[in-house]
Protein backbone atom coordinates (compact mmCIF):
# COMPACT_ATOMS: atom_id res chain seq x y z
CA UNK A 1 0.00 0.00 0.00
CA UNK A 2 1.01 3.81 -0.72
CA UNK A 3 2.46 5.82 2.16
CA UNK A 4 -0.77 7.80 4.03
CA UNK A 5 1.18 10.50 4.19
CA UNK A 6 0.77 12.81 0.73
CA UNK A 7 -3.09 12.11 1.47
CA UNK A 8 -3.02 12.98 4.82
CA UNK A 9 -1.07 16.50 4.04
CA UNK A 10 -3.40 17.24 1.19
CA UNK A 11 -6.57 16.61 3.50
CA UNK A 12 -5.34 18.93 6.70
CA UNK A 13 -4.59 21.83 3.79
CA UNK A 14 -7.58 21.52 2.38
CA UNK A 15 -9.54 21.57 5.97
CA UNK A 16 -7.42 24.31 7.00
CA UNK A 17 -8.41 25.87 4.13
CA UNK A 18 -12.06 25.54 4.94
CA UNK A 19 -11.65 27.13 8.32
CA UNK A 20 -10.33 30.06 6.84
CA UNK A 21 -7.30 29.56 8.35
CA UNK A 22 -3.66 29.87 7.11
CA UNK A 23 -2.01 26.44 5.97
CA UNK A 24 1.97 26.41 7.58
CA UNK A 25 4.16 23.35 5.88
CA UNK A 26 7.02 22.35 8.44
CA UNK A 27 9.72 20.78 6.33
CA UNK A 28 13.09 19.34 7.25
CA UNK A 29 15.43 20.71 5.13
CA UNK A 30 18.48 18.34 5.37
CA UNK A 31 16.76 16.08 3.12
CA UNK A 32 17.62 15.66 0.05
CA UNK A 33 15.83 16.96 -2.83
CA UNK A 34 14.64 19.90 -0.76
CA UNK A 35 14.74 23.10 -2.87
CA UNK A 36 13.54 26.11 -0.60
CA UNK A 37 14.99 29.81 -0.06
CA UNK A 38 17.97 29.22 2.09
CA UNK A 39 18.42 31.91 3.75
CA UNK A 40 15.14 31.08 5.92
CA UNK A 41 16.08 27.74 7.11
CA UNK A 42 16.82 27.50 10.82
CA UNK A 43 17.84 24.60 12.25
CA UNK A 44 17.39 22.61 9.35
CA UNK A 45 13.70 23.46 9.38
CA UNK A 46 11.58 26.11 7.77
CA UNK A 47 8.53 26.96 8.17
CA UNK A 48 6.61 27.93 5.01
CA UNK A 49 3.03 29.57 4.33
CA UNK A 50 1.41 27.67 1.90
CA UNK A 51 -2.23 29.94 1.53
CA UNK A 52 -3.08 30.00 -2.12
CA UNK A 53 -2.94 33.70 -2.07
CA UNK A 54 0.69 33.09 -0.72
CA UNK A 55 1.95 30.96 -3.43
CA UNK A 56 1.06 30.22 -7.42
CA UNK A 57 0.97 26.62 -9.23
CA UNK A 58 0.40 24.60 -6.19
CA UNK A 59 1.09 20.84 -6.43
CA UNK A 60 1.16 18.87 -4.05
CA UNK A 61 0.91 14.53 -5.27
CA UNK A 62 2.68 11.54 -3.42
CA UNK A 63 5.86 12.29 -4.21
CA UNK A 64 6.24 16.12 -4.13
CA UNK A 65 5.02 19.26 -3.08
CA UNK A 66 5.97 22.42 -5.40
CA UNK A 67 4.52 25.54 -5.79
CA UNK A 68 6.01 29.29 -6.88
CA UNK A 69 6.45 32.09 -4.22
CA UNK A 70 8.47 35.32 -3.85
CA UNK A 71 10.86 35.85 -1.40
CA UNK A 72 12.50 39.41 -0.33
CA UNK A 73 10.53 40.22 -3.85
CA UNK A 74 12.61 37.43 -5.82
CA UNK A 75 9.95 34.38 -7.22
CA UNK A 76 11.57 30.96 -6.53
CA UNK A 77 10.27 27.57 -7.32
CA UNK A 78 10.26 25.35 -4.78
CA UNK A 79 10.32 21.67 -4.50
CA UNK A 80 10.04 19.41 -0.91
CA UNK A 81 9.67 15.54 -0.97
CA UNK A 82 6.64 14.48 0.70
CA UNK A 83 9.38 12.50 3.01
CA UNK A 84 10.77 15.88 3.97
CA UNK A 85 7.29 17.61 5.95
CA UNK A 86 7.49 17.24 9.22
CA UNK A 87 3.74 18.80 9.85
CA UNK A 88 1.19 21.33 8.38
CA UNK A 89 -0.79 23.47 10.61
CA UNK A 90 -2.81 26.88 10.97
CA UNK A 91 -0.98 29.81 11.60
CA UNK A 92 -3.85 31.07 13.68
CA UNK A 93 -4.15 27.76 16.06
CA UNK A 94 -1.47 25.70 15.40
CA UNK A 95 -3.99 22.85 14.67
CA UNK A 96 -2.94 20.18 12.11
CA UNK A 97 -0.71 17.26 11.79
CA UNK A 98 3.00 16.51 13.13
CA UNK A 99 5.18 13.84 11.48
CA UNK A 100 8.18 12.92 14.16
CA UNK A 101 11.20 12.67 12.81
CA UNK A 102 11.12 8.89 13.21
CA UNK A 103 8.23 8.70 10.69
CA UNK A 104 10.92 10.65 8.12
CA UNK A 105 12.62 7.35 6.06
CA UNK A 106 16.35 7.86 6.05
CA UNK A 107 17.48 10.24 3.21
CA UNK A 108 18.31 8.05 0.27
CA UNK A 109 21.31 6.95 -1.46
CA UNK A 110 23.52 9.67 -2.62
CA UNK A 111 23.19 8.28 -6.50
CA UNK A 112 19.50 8.76 -5.82
CA UNK A 113 19.14 12.22 -4.55
CA UNK A 114 21.20 13.11 -7.71
CA UNK A 115 18.99 11.28 -9.58
CA UNK A 116 15.86 13.04 -8.43
CA UNK A 117 17.40 16.46 -8.66
CA UNK A 118 17.51 15.60 -12.58
CA UNK A 119 14.38 15.31 -12.47
CA UNK A 120 13.25 18.07 -10.94
CA UNK A 121 12.32 20.23 -13.87
CA UNK A 122 9.45 17.42 -14.84
CA UNK A 123 7.46 18.80 -12.15
CA UNK A 124 7.33 22.27 -13.66
CA UNK A 125 5.72 20.60 -16.37
CA UNK A 126 2.84 18.79 -14.41
CA UNK A 127 -0.58 21.53 -13.20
Amino acid sequence: MTSQKPYLIRAIYEWLLDNTATPYLLVNTSYPGVKVPEDYINDNKIVLNILPDAVQHFQADNQWISFSARFSGKPMELFIPIEAVLGIYGKENNQGMFFTEDEVPPPPNKPDSTASTKNRPSLKIVK
